[in-house]
C-alpha cells in the first residue's frame, strides 16, 4: 500500500510541478495554429519540462526514497564498535575526497552491497548492507565505502539525473512526432488529434524508452569504472580489487536493491546476451582487470 501511495504521490507532484512550469513559460500547446501540424518548438518545451521534471524530482527526494525503500537505519549515535568504525572510515574517506561527510546507514539485506545517493555531493547518503558488514574484512568494507564515496565525489547522481532528463525529453518528442505522422498521414485524420495519435504515441514511447535505456545504462557502466578508480585511489588498489573479488564469490545471491538505486550500488548482478545492454554495472571480472591494468 505504501509503494502505491508513494508512486501516486510522486507522479502527482511531478505533474503539478511540470504544469506550473509550463504556465510560467507561457506554453500554448503542441499543435500549430492550423490544428493539424505540430508546433515543434512548443512540443520540445513540453517534452523537456515533463522529461526533466520526473528525473530532477526523483533526484531531490532520492535520500528519503532510498531510506524508505531499503529500510536503511541512519547511524546518528554509534551504539557499537562496528558503527563507530563505519562512521570514522566514511569521515576519513570523505575528507580525502574533498566532500562533506554524508549520512551513513545500514540496510537489512543478506546480499553484500552498498549504495550512495543524494541530490548533491555535499548532501549525500552512503549505506551498506548488513550482509556486507558481517562477511567482508575491514579493508574490503573500506574499499566498498571508497567506491561509493567516489560516486558522490564524481557527482554521478546529478549527472545521471540530467542524462535521464535528456533521454526522457527526446523519447517523448519523437514519440509524438511518430504519433502525429501515423494519425495525419496514414490514418488521414484532418483535425485535432485522433485515437491513432494517442495509441501510436504510447507504443512509440515504450519502444523508444527501452532503446533509450541502453544509453543511460552505457553511461552508468562508464561511471562505475570511475568510481572503482576513486575507490582504488582512496583505499588502495589491492583493497579495491579484493573487494570486487569478494563480490564475485557472492554473485549468485539474489539482488536486494530497488531498481532506482541499482546504478549506485557496488554490485549490479550479472546479465548475458542482449540483457547485457541493460546492465548498470560492467562485469566484475572486467572491472578487476581494468584496475590491474591501471596499476
Amino acid at each position: 500500500m505504501m509503494r502505491i501511495l508513494l508512486f501516486l504521490g510522486t507522479n502527482l507532484a511531478v505533474v503539478l510541478i511540470a504544469s506550473i512550469t509550463l504556465s510560467l513559460l507561457g506554453f500554448n500547446g503542441i499543435m500549430a495554429a492550423n490544428g493539424i501540424d505540430l508546433n515543434l518548438q512548443g512540443l520540445l518545451v513540453f517534452c523537456a519540462v515533463f522529461g526533466f521534471a520526473g528525473s530532477l524530482f526523483s533526484l531531490l527526494i532520492s535520500k528519503w526514497l532510498a531510506k524508505m525503500s531499503t529500510g536503511t537505519a541512519i547511524i546518528s549515535q554509534p551504539r557499537t564498535h562496528h558503527e563507530q568504525w563505519l562512521l570514522q572510515t566514511v569521515e576519513q574517506l570523505s575528507r580525502d575526497a574533498g566532500i562533506k561527510m554524508p549520512e551513513v546507514g545500514i540496510f537489512p539485506a543478506t546480499q553484500a552491497n552498498a549504495f550512495a545517493t543524494g541530490w548533491n555531493k555535499n548532501d549525500a547518503l552512503v549505506a551498506v548492507s548488513q550482509g556486507l558488514l558481517e562477511r567482508f574484512s575491514p579493508d574490503e568494507v573500506k574499499a566498498v565505502l571508497a567506491h561509493e564515496i567516489g560516486h558522490v565525489a564524481n557527482g554521478d547522481m546529478v549527472t545521471l539525473a540530467l542524462i535521464q532528463g535528456v533521454v526522457n525529453t527526446f523519447v517523448m518528442f519523437f514519440a509524438r512526432i511518430i504519433g502525429n505522422f501515423v494519425d495525419k498521414v496514414i490514418l488521414k485524420n484532418e483535425s485535432g488529434r485522433g485515437i491513432g495519435f494517442y495509441v501510436t504515441t504510447i507504443v512509440a514511447e515504450l519502444v523508444l524508452g527501452i532503446l533509450a535505456t541502453t544509453i543511460v545504462m552505457w553511461f552508468s557502466r562508464k561511471r562505475e569504472f570511475r568510481a572503482d578508480e576513486a575507490g582504488a585511489r582512496l583505499a588502495g588498489t589491492p583493497a579495491m580489487i579484493g573487494a570486487l573479488q569478494r563480490l564475485q564469490q557472492e554473485q549468485n545471491l539474489p539482488a536486494q536493491l530497488p531498481d532506482s538505486l541499482t546504478a549506485f550500488g557496488i554490485n549490479g548482478g550479472r546479465k548475458q546476451g542482449l540483457k547485457s545492454l541493460f546492465m548498470s554495472h560492467p562485469p566484475l571480472e572486467v572491472r578487476i582487470e581494468a584496475l590491474r591494468q591501471r596499476g
